[in-house]
């Protein structure tokens, strides 16, 4: 399995610990969206899309099921966050 691409839309909301919103394409043939990038006390890490259960907890609708797999997603997701990032640092200083 490849990762072959990689979506991220910024969040800047005052107050909040989500930094942005991630869709990943694995294989040119299956898309996961709304992966979120958050903020955490030692730094940023990804929650994969959820939803709320019956009993009001959250339960994962689709995961990595290895450690190896999730640190794939998670190195891909988060440099192009950084890259996002970059590309919007470069173009608020040219004007």
């Amino acid at each position: 399995m490849k990762i072959t691409s990689v979506n991220v839309r910024k969040i800047e909301k005052e107050g909040s610990r989500m930094k942005g919103i991630a869709s990943v394409l694995l294989d040119d043939s299956f898309a996961i969206h709304d992966i979120r990038i958050i903020e955490g006390d030692s730094g940023l890490f990804i929650a994969m899309p959820s939803k709320k259960t019956i009993a009001g907890s959250y339960r994962d609708i689709a995961h990595p099921v290895n450690q190896e797999v999730r640190a794939m997603f998670e190195t891909e997701i988060l440099e192009a966050y950084e890259k996002a990032e970059d590309f919007s640092a470069s173009t608020s200083e040219e004007e």
